[in-house]
């Protein structure tokens, strides 16, 4: 599919403001302390009774890198004291000895490790944390495990490593392959070794393996990123994940380090997300969502064709989990109707664990509207459809009296051509696939709040 048909640059620039990615609706800046641990176990037995084996999918959260990357938002400790994971592994032990009990009815089929860095774990840490969550919850035969690596602090044989302990997924930062790019973020990293952990995963079959890309990072230009692109597609992975860079340094200390007039400047920048579009496509690779792309016979393609893409807090997905739990500091828990945050600070996350088991912070717990709104915006987000009907259907309502001011919200998007709008359906046109977080945000009935404002990055 040409680049012309997602891209349109004046369209773009009109619709370039700030808004939520929507791995959650309602999103984690409505989340609030007034939820607690006694509401997350209630509603965990209500959503319980009755049912046997619920698919599960646990994400565990490693905070720890070896180094600052400046233009990380994730919530991270550096540090070079590998005993620092025995302590928290010993913690993330407790909560999930305490999860475990609650989460009798489930059946374990996806394990993702994010962080931080992941694999600042050794091959010792990650079997033990692998044999304690196989001890505690019941697994499924046919089990997904990925994890998050970077290139720079393992050696080739962690891939080994990885694959005798049991993952079968990979997902390897690149960001960019430019020094002059790398050494602006601090993140200075062989290309030649991502290539041999690439090849080594290959080998040992791995279902899936990931790049992360970065557009938007101090002193890009066309001319380096077609260099990337180009070795990228050369390495040949699975699936190619291409985020825009969100310079957001009031928020993040680290990205102060990264000056203002290093950065792209707007128009240079949809250039870059232009050719990240064109050469990825070119190339064979089905553009999924915003900023994922993946070969035409990868689960992601095969679940976008169908129809029945998903999307959570890790981003787009092929399966659809109900339910998702996060465990360790600052991960964030997804159960049916409701949302649960552990503790973002290492310490308050290990006293509270101490001394209740869990480490809930903060949470919601989704009325009627929101449960509404929430199929709304991932129909859209991860389909670019809405059928009308399924929505009426499934909640009682009928659609475009219930939503006529979003709709009205959206004659702008019709307008322009983004967007078709019928008695059954919404469809989103090729060109506005990119704008895709500014049609949900006509959904959104948060974004009005003061907690909302200035939180969220701009969408291109």
């Amino acid at each position: 599919m040409a680049t012309l048909e997602y891209f349109d640059k004046s369209i773009l620039n009109k619709y370039n403001t700030a808004g939520p990615r929507y791995t959650s609706y309602p999103t984690a800046l409505s989340f609030h302390d007034g939820f607690t641990e006694n509401e997350f176990e209630s509603l965990i037995v209500e959503q319980s009774q009755g049912k046997s084996k619920q698919a599960l999918s646990l994400y565990i959260h490693i905070p720890f890198c070896h180094s600052l990357c400046y233009y990380c938002g994730c919530n991270k400790i550096v540090t070079r004291h590998k005993h620092k994971a025995d302590q928290y592994l010993a913690f993330l032990f407790k909560e999930i000895e305490h999860r475990s009990q609650q989460f009798s009815a489930f059946q374990v089929s996806q394990i993702h490790l994010g962080g931080g860095t992941p694999s600042f774990l050794d091959k010792t840490q990650l079997q033990t944390l692998i044999n304690k969550l196989k001890a505690s919850f019941t697994f499924s035969n046919e089990l997904e495990a990925g994890i998050e690596v970077d290139p720079r602090q393992i050696e080739l044989s962690y891939v080994d490593d990885l694959a005798s302990v049991g993952f079968n997924r990979l997902s390897i930062g690149v960001q960019d392959i430019n020094k002059q790019v790398q050494e602006k973020i601090n993140r200075v990293q062989s290309t030649e070794f991502i290539c041999q952990l690439v090849e080594r995963a290959k080998q040992f079959n791995f279902r899936s393996i990931n790049l992360d890309l970065i557009y938007g990072l101090p002193l890009q230009t066309a001319e380096t990123f077609i260099e990337t692109l180009e070795k990228v597609i050369e390495i040949d992975p699975d699936r190619i994940s291409m985020f825009s860079y969100a310079h957001l340094p009031s928020q993040f200390a680290a990205q102060r380090k990264i000056k203002d007039e290093w950065l792209p400047d707007a128009d240079s920048k949809f250039d870059l997300l232009r050719l990240g579009i064109d050469y990825l496509t070119k190339a064979g690779y089905v553009f999924i969502g915003m900023d994922h792309f993946a070969k035409p016979d990868d689960e992601l393609s095969k679940a976008l064709k169908a129809g029945h893409l998903h999307r959570n807090f890790q981003g787009y997905t092929p399966k659809s989990h109900s339910a998702l739990l996060g465990l360790g500091v600052s991960s964030i828990s997804s159960i049916h109707s409701f949302y649960a945050q552990n503790e973002k600070d290492l310490k308050s996350y290990y006293q509270a664990v101490e001394s209740q088991g869990s480490a809930i912070i903060k949470g919601l717990a989704l009325n009627n509207d929101d449960q509404i709104r929430r199929d709304v915006i991932h129909s859209l987000m991860c389909n670019f459809a809405l059928n009308k009907r399924s929505i009426e259907d499934r909640y009682s309502i009928h659609f475009d009296e219930y939503f006529s001011d979003a709709l009205q919200d959206l004659q702008s998007f019709v307008n322009d051509q983004l967007v078709t709008i019928d008695e059954h359906s919404i469809q989103i046109a090729d060109r506005g696939r990119m704008l895709v977080r500014n049609i949900c945000m006509s959904f959104d009935q948060y974004l009005s709040q003061p907690a909302h404002q200035l939180r969220y990055s701009r969408v291109i």
